[in-house]
């Protein structure tokens, strides 16, 4: 008989003959379809023909045809307890206890339907748990955060490194007042060449009792912005270019004390160092067998390292958490910390990581009317991940009378000219960064 000519009722009539077709592929035959198609049509008639009764055709043949197989009716155990299920349980896994025990391969061999346990249990998982096939929740999560701890096992000694380098070769300068340079997010390849020749030719004229550099001076990219292809990643000429920087600034001011405060791009870079993947060991190849130490020369050039951070945050907001640490208390009057939430310990001061030059007032009793200046940056604004035409350049000098505890802030931005300390400075052809540049 043609496909197209069987009728509802031919079918449904068919179907509930369990005598004549005790299969569905009895049934498919007399009709000529496939067994597929008698399903889809048997449900179509149970959806849109409700007035025809189909029987469930259970157990015909050895199978079920309509029942799933864990359900079927009479692998049902209502006299059952849940002591019966978990006996049961523990005999299959006492049978084969190098298998792994599913849901799938119980319900297949236990000779029981899955309601028999699922009312006791709600899921195979808790059915394994109260069996003790498997870690009550209590233990497991003892498990699960002893594991995550050994895993940042190997982070620790970078950890101890890093916050080592606090208090140590810190410089003291006798005398009342008291003067600091301060420059922020450089960025090392990205920084801009005439924010860095102004910078470090200030640093050379001023000879300034403290260089406070305030995190981000390395950069290290989100590798997992559409933009950024971490094969094209110049990590050692970054490097050469953090060691020359830092070089230059200790040969023009070798009496002054010089602060390095962790950015959220040095977190980032020192952290990559000490998990070592196999994927970051082939990217950051030219760091093998760095430390914090190296990394920086912070004995090459006597730089004190300020990195209250712990390496092993789990979470994108513990790492910002542990990031919000990172603060430096100078002359017990000038604070300086990476980010805008330092203002709100309310002494005067500086954040950076903004690349934003902005200027709030700020009035404590014990430091008076003062300043929190947000800092601008050393990085080229022509950044493509973000909003880098709003940028400001420049770096500040901040001059304090240690007597008083009162300071004196000076923002310096650098645009194609800048003035320090009544020294203009013109940017050079060669320093130009971007294309339609023309004037200097």
């Amino acid at each position: 008989m043609a496909s197209d000519s069987v009728s509802i009722l031919e079918l449904a009539r068919a179907y509930n003959d369990i005598d004549e077709y005790p299969t569905l592929e009895d049934v498919s035959r007399e009709f000529g379809i496939a067994v597929k198609t008698v399903k889809n049509r048997i449900g179509v008639i149970r959806r849109e023909h409700p007035q025809i009764n189909l029987i469930k055709r259970a157990m015909i043949g050895g199978r079920d045809e309509d029942v799933v197989f864990s359900e079927k009716p009479s692998l049902y155990m209502p006299h059952w307890t849940g002591e019966d299920c978990i006996t049961l349980l523990r005999n299959v896994v006492m049978k084969e206890p190098d298998r792994v025990i599913s849901r799938n391969y119980f319900n297949s061999i236990s000779g029981i339907s899955e309601s028999t346990w699922n009312r006791y249990f709600g899921t195979f998982e808790e059915f394994k748990r109260q069996a003790s096939v498997k870690l009550a929740r209590g233990p497991r999560s003892l498990e699960l955060n002893i594991a995550k701890h050994a895993s940042r096992d190997f982070m620790n000694p970078f950890n101890e490194e890093k916050r080592s380098y606090a208090g140590k070769y810190v410089k003291d300068h006798p005398g009342r007042f008291k003067t600091v340079v301060v420059g922020s997010d450089f960025h090392d390849l990205d920084c801009d060449p005439f924010v860095r020749r102004t910078f470090l030719d200030t640093c050379r004229r001023i000879q300034p009792e403290c260089v406070f550099l305030n995190g981000d001076m390395l950069d290290l990219p989100e590798f997992g912005r559409y933009t950024v292809d971490p094969r094209t990643w110049d990590v050692l000429g970054r490097i050469e270019w953090m060691h020359k920087f830092l070089g230059e600034l200790r040969e023009y001011c070798p009496e002054t004390h010089i602060v390095y405060l962790e950015g959220n791009h040095e977190f980032r870079m020192i952290r990559h160092m000490s998990e070592a993947t196999p994927a970051l060991k082939t990217i950051l190849a030219d760091l093998h067998g760095f430390t914090v130490a190296s990394l920086l020369k912070l004995d090459q050039y006597e730089i004190e390292y300020v990195a209250k951070a712990d390496l092993r945050a789990w979470t994108n907001r513990d790492v910002k958490r542990e990031l919000h640490k990172n603060s430096y208390l100078l002359w017990n009057q000038l604070l300086g910390d990476h980010f805008p939430d330092g203002k709100k310990q309310g002494v005067p001061g500086w954040n950076g990581h903004h690349h934003q030059l902005k200027v709030e007032s700020l009035y404590t009793r014990q430091f008076g009317s003062s300043q929190w200046v947000q800092l601008p940056s050393g990085h080229v604004g022509n950044a493509e991940y973000c909003n880098g035409e709003k940028w400001n350049t420049g770096f500040m000098i901040v001059h304090a009378d240690t007597f008083t505890g009162h300071s004196v802030f000076e923002p310096v931005e650098v645009r194609d000219f800048c003035v320090v300390g009544g020294e203009y400075y013109y940017r050079h052809e060669n320093e130009a960064w971007f294309k339609d540049q023309t004037t200097f």
